[in-house]
């Protein structure tokens, strides 16, 4: 499975990726969002695409859409304004990224941190959380060339980083997740045919 590759033009309220008529599931309706939850390199952007072209439905990377929106990288964010500037951002975009329904978003790695937002998004549609192990996360990490560039380290970097990351979140990606997805040896199209069976009431 490849690393997320962000979309294009991808501010809320703009005209591209428009959705089709969507057809609703058992477990998703039209007039909700389904948001991909993960750690970074869990292939978030790369599936939240796939699902959304096979829905018929828009999508939307949240990392991007903050980047265009502010002008800067997640890692100058950081840099600049500290971790809770940045969060304060992310807010923001998601709940403008709420209003696009129906819309499957990948989400930042830690969104789900604030409350707020976890309630938000409980009200907004239903989360899907993609795990990997830690050696194809750290694999996928150093394979995207656009990582180093644009995202901060948040703790020690490197692999030791996702372990600490996936301990201190996995008991929120857990608690708030609808669905789980292993994605460690699975391809793109398998992991979106599996949601697609879950949305549809299916055991997957």
């Amino acid at each position: 499975m490849t690393r997320p590759q962000g979309n294009q033009a991808n501010e809320p309220g703009d005209s591209s990726g428009a959705p089709h008529a969507a057809a609703p599931t058992s477990r998703v309706l039209p007039s909700t969002c389904l948001f991909l939850i993960g750690v970074r390199g869990s292939g978030k952007s790369t599936v939240a695409r796939l699902l959304a072209e096979k829905m018929g439905w828009r999508w939307r990377d949240a990392d991007e859409v903050l980047e265009q929106r502010y002008g800067q990288t997640i890692r100058a964010i950081f840099a600049n304004e500290g971790e809770a500037g940045f969060r304060d951002k992310e807010a923001a975009v998601l709940a403008d990224l709420c209003a696009l329904r129906p819309c499957v978003v990948a989400t930042g790695g830690g969104v789900l941190l604030r409350e707020s937002n976890r309630r938000l998004m409980r009200a907004s549609g239903r989360a899907i959380w993609l795990t990997a192990s830690v050696d194809t996360l750290w694999q996928r990490i150093r394979d995207d060339e656009t990582t180093a560039e644009r995202r901060p380290a948040l703790t020690v970097g490197g692999r030791a980083e996702i372990e600490e990351i996936l301990r201190l979140r996995e008991p929120l990606y857990r608690q708030y997740a609808d669905y789980i997805v292993d994605t460690t040896a699975k391809t793109v199209p398998d992991i979106v045919a599996e949601i697609r069976r879950w949305l549809a009431g299916g055991s997957a």
